[in-house]
C-alpha cells in the first residue's frame, strides 16, 4: 500500500522548537498507527513524512543541524555493526536513537558477568543471553521503525562478505585484532568504508578507512604477526572510556552516510581520558 501524504499531513501536529521556529511534527503513535497497514513499515513512513516537510517528533531535536534531507538519508541508510558488547552495544543503541533506518548487527557471542560493567545491553537478568538477540530486542524498544538484521554468528573471511553486503558503512566493534583485518578486507571487497576503534583501560582510538586506503595495517603493523587480543588484556577496559569511543564511531558514520564534516580518515585519533588528553595523528 503507497503512503499517502495526505493521511501524514492530516495526522500532523504544529508545533516549534526550541528556538520558536515553526515545524510540522508527526507523533510516535500516529507513525503506528500507519504502520499498522499492510504493506507499510514505519521507516517508510517517516522517510514520506521528511520528504513532505513533516518531522516525525522522535528527531525533532536531531533537526537544525540535521535538515530534513540529512534524517531522510540516515533512515535509507544500512550500518553494520560488528561485535556487539561494549562498543557495539553503545553504537546500535546511538544510531537508533539517531534514526539510522537500517542496521545489521552481528555477534556469536553470550554475555557473562565481566561484561556488566561497560556493555550497555548486559543486565545481570540477561547473562548467558545471545548478545545478537539483545541488541535486536533493545533497539526494537529504542526506535521500532528501524529495520534490524540481527545475526547470530561470528565474521569469518567465508561469511564477511555475505554478512556486509548492503551496508553503506561499517563499524568495528571488535575485540580480536586478527577479526578486524578480516572485516576490513571484506569492506574493501564490497566497497564500504569502515570506522574502527579500540579501547584498553581508559584509553582508546578511532579511525575511518575507505576500501583504497591502507587501513589497519598503518595502525597495528601485519595481520599474520598479530596476538589475538590487544593492550586491553592488560589494561581491562572501562565503561567510560568505552562510551567515549562508540559515540566517537558514530559521529562518523554519521558523516560518511552525510558526506558532511571532517572525516577521521588517514588519522588517527588517539584518547587518554585518565590524563585528559586527545591527539589526532596522520597516517600514511
Amino acid at each position: 500500500m503507497k503512503i499517502d501524504p495526505h493521511d501524514l499531513e492530516h495526522l500532523s501536529e504544529a508545533k516549534t522548537f526550541p528556538d520558536k521556529t515553526p515545524y510540522k511534527s508527526l507523533s510516535v503513535a500516529n507513525v503506528w498507527s500507519l504502520a499498522g497497514r499492510p504493506g507499510m513499515s514505519g521507516r517508510e513512513i517517516e522517510i514520506v513524512a521528511l520528504e513532505n516537510g513533516i518531522v516525525p517528533e522522535r528527531y525533532a531535536r536531531n533537526m537544525r543541524t540535521f535538515s530534513l534531507e540529512d534524517q531522510a538519508a540516515l533512515l535509507r541508510a544500512r550500518v553494520g555493526v560488528v561485535g556487539l558488547g561494549g562498543l557495539g552495544g553503545t553504537v546500535a543503541e546511538v544510531l537508533a536513537r539517531m534514526g539510522v533506518g537500517r542496521l545489521t548487527l552481528v555477534d556469536g557471542d553470550r554475555f557473562e558477568e565481566s561484561n556488566l560493567n561497560r556493555q550497555l545491553l548486559s543486565t545481570v537478568d540477561g547473562l548467558g543471553q545471545l548478545k545478537s538477540e539483545a541488541a535486536q530486542a533493545r533497539v526494537g524498544r529504542i526506535n521500532p521503525s528501524v529495520d534490524v538484521n540481527a545475526l547470530t554468528e561470528f565474521v569469518t573471511a567465508d561469511n564477511a562478505g555475505a554478512v556486509l553486503e548492503g551496508c553503506n558503512v561499517v563499524v568495528d566493534c571488535l575485540d580480536n585484532l586478527r577479526t578486524r583485518f578480516v572485516v576490513e578486507d571484506a569492506c574493501r571487497r564490497i566497497g564500504c568504508p569502515l570506522v574502527s576503534a579500540a579501547v584498553a583501560g581508559a584509553s582508546g582510538h578511532v579511525t575511518t578507512i575507505f576500501p583504497e586506503d591502507t587501513g589497519l595495517r598503518l595502525i597495528y603493523g601485519e595481520p599474520g604477526q598479530l596476538p589475538l587480543k590487544g593492550a586491553e588484556t592488560a589494561l581491562g577496559t572501562l565503561p567510560h572510556a568505552v562510551v567515549f569511543l562508540a559515540t566517537l564511531e558514530c559521529a562518523e558514520v554519521v558523516k560518511v552516510i552525510l558526506k558532511k564534516g571532517s572525516l577521521l580518515r588517514h588519522k588517527l585519533l588517539v584518547a587518554d581520558l585518565m590524563d585528559g588528553i586527545v591527539d589526532i595523528m596522520n597516517l600514511r
